[in-house]
């Protein structure tokens, strides 16, 4: 096979729906197949010898850390591409989703395999953030805050003045200050408010910790991605802590790394 023959060959196998145009050492196939923002997925054929590789050239991969404040994939991310690799048959090599084309295969059920590998691992994003929200939201923060060098203790506990045990999901230390960060996540506008009356309750029952010359700071981390919260939720928490929005995560590190 030569790289001349590719789209004729695909358009024999595939039909209309895969529109293919020569790209210098490629052969680009535009796919019916589409990410979850409504894009096509877009492959790649070359040619090598007697052998043709089709790959995305990372583009989906690269679509899903777009996704993601986190720069890295998570190993729950890897762990599941590659579940989806193997049951397509595609090798996952530097990011790229690919599979080998030989003489006597057939080059269109070759490529419809890296195509809903492709579909499949998009389909990552709807998983990932459907999972447990507030395990989701907290670990997205957790990389987050691991990349911008911030230690930080996870699922602290702490005795209240009534000696109720509270849990907020990170104790983080700067150089200037350490501060308290309680993450409300949900997606759910009927549980907003318990939500919030509950962060009102911690900090309210904690707020002996942020006296003193080591006095914490407390940060509540509103994930405001989701469209569930009201005026009312950030007003009654500001009162007792710092507001930070997860859709700003600079602000947020500028308010743990502030001085006193």
């Amino acid at each position: 096979m030569t790289s001349s023959n590719i789209c004729q060959t695909l358009q024999d196998g595939l039909g209309a729906l895969f529109v293919c145009v020569d790209q210098g050492d490629y052969c680009r196939v535009r796919t019916p197949f589409l990410y979850p923002d409504g894009d096509n997925i877009d492959l790649f054929c070359r040619v090598d010898g007697n052998t043709t590789t089709i790959t995305d050239l990372a583009e989906t991969t690269g679509w899903l850390r777009m996704q993601s404040l986190s720069t890295r994939r998570s190993p729950n991310q890897n762990r599941l591409i590659e579940d989806v690799c193997q049951t397509h048959g595609v090798e996952f090599y530097r990011g790229m989703l690919q599979a080998r084309c030989h003489p006597d295969d057939d080059l269109s059920n070759v490529l419809t395999r890296v195509a809903q590998a492709a579909l499949r691992v998009s389909d990552l994003w709807f998983t990932l953030r459907h999972q447990a929200a507030g395990q989701s939201v907290a670990g997205e923060v957790a990389e987050y805050l691991t990349e911008r060098r911030l230690q930080y203790e996870p699922a602290k506990r702490l005795a209240g003045r009534s000696q109720q045990v509270w849990y907020v999901d990170f104790h983080v230390r700067a150089d200037r200050r350490s501060s308290l960060v309680k993450v409300l996540n949900t997606g759910s506008r009927a549980a907003a408010h318990r939500i919030t009356d509950h962060v009102v309750a911690t900090w309210y029952d904690l707020n002996h910790h942020a006296v003193g010359p080591e006095g914490l700071q407390f940060v509540s981390l509103f994930d405001d991605t989701i469209d569930v919260w009201s005026d009312e939720d950030f007003r009654r928490v500001e009162d007792l802590s710092k507001i930070a929005r997860w859709s700003r995560p600079d602000e947020f590190i500028s308010i743990l790394t502030e001085s006193v």
